[in-house]
């Protein structure tokens, strides 16, 4: 079997296993009430919600741009802004959701002449938005908890997802501790220069605080066009449960985490005492509004000059 069809096999397997999991998310709930829930989306929210999906490329590239720049390698904002759309796209029909940001790390590094800057820089400019991604995922659960929305023995399920995404993160860091020292020593210093010096870490904060709540936000439009939101507790609600949601498609079983989301989101809604056909129609709402706003990304497959 040759690399390429090796490849094709992967590749539909993974989405296989990824319509599987959907399947037995379905057919964990009430299919009658999913399709009802589905029905009172208002398609009038798709055009506040698909922008904010390019006001977060237009800031994601941007913070890139930003990161690899501490990094010495030159980055124009326009291309940046091409190439985020590209991985986007990428991450939404390929498995593991982090094959585009390979493939954005490898062209930048191409045409920089920096390889493993590139490659650093992508990594770190994710890494600033998984950080306060966790921050805010550790609020919303305190208030959830401190709320008495959720109890702490309903949080189980919650509890050994958290532990999942830990195992992932663990995993990476054992990965990294296998190479070598002065590559360690590099990344070190690569994550202070464009992360972690004083004068850079409110800009990765501020910025990835920005992106998020435009994640947040598309949550918020599908749920307010739904008729979910009543109030500004409920409101809250959507924003704690949308945070973990997030969390969750960090573990790269799927494809875009399709399966994973609505999975964590027919456990979470419950526990927070609402109808899991709900918190599942918002996944699958988000899910596809993020496909469809990661389109434009499908015209710059070709080669572009970085610069």
């Amino acid at each position: 079997m040759t690399e390429l069809r090796q490849r094709q096999v992967k590749l539909a397997a993974r989405w296989l296993f990824t319509v599987l999991v959907i399947g037995f998310v379905i057919r964990s709930i009430d299919a009658g009430e999913l399709w009802q829930e589905l029905a009172r989306f208002s398609p009038y929210v798709l055009v506040p919600a698909l922008a904010l999906t390019v006001f977060q490329v237009a800031l994601s590239a941007w913070r890139w741009r930003y990161t690899v720049e501490r990094l010495g390698l030159p980055l124009a904002y326009g291309v940046a802004v091409r190439e985020y759309y590209l991985a986007t796209f990428l991450n939404q029909v390929l498995p593991g959701g982090v094959l585009g940001d390979v493939n954005r790390a490898w062209r930048h590094g191409s045409g920089a002449g920096e390889r493993l800057s590139a490659v650093h820089g992508v990594a770190i400019e994710r890494l600033s938005g998984q950080l306060v991604l966790a921050l805010v995922v550790v609020i919303s659960v305190s208030w959830l908890l401190g709320s008495g929305r959720v109890t702490a023995g309903q949080w189980n399920g919650g509890f050994w997802l958290g532990v999942g995404v830990i195992a992932v993160f663990l995993a990476l860091w054992l990965a990294l501790k296998t190479g070598l020292a002065a590559y360690l020593q590099r990344l070190r210093q690569d994550l202070y220069q464009s992360l972690l010096n004083r004068t850079v870490l409110p800009v990765q904060i501020g910025s990835s605080l920005l992106v998020l709540a435009s994640y947040l936000g598309v949550f918020l439009c599908l749920a307010w066009g739904a008729g979910y939101i009543e109030s500004t507790e409920s409101a809250a609600i959507i924003v704690s449960l949308g945070s973990i949601l997030l969390l969750s498609m960090v573990i790269p079983l799927t494809v875009a985490g399709w399966g994973i989301r609505e999975g964590a989101a027919a456990l979470l809604w419950p526990m927070a005492g609402l109808p899991a056909e709900q918190g599942v129609a918002l996944s699958v709402g988000y899910g596809a509004l993020v496909l469809v706003s990661s389109l434009p990304g499908a015209a710059f497959f070709r080669p572009t000059h970085h610069g």
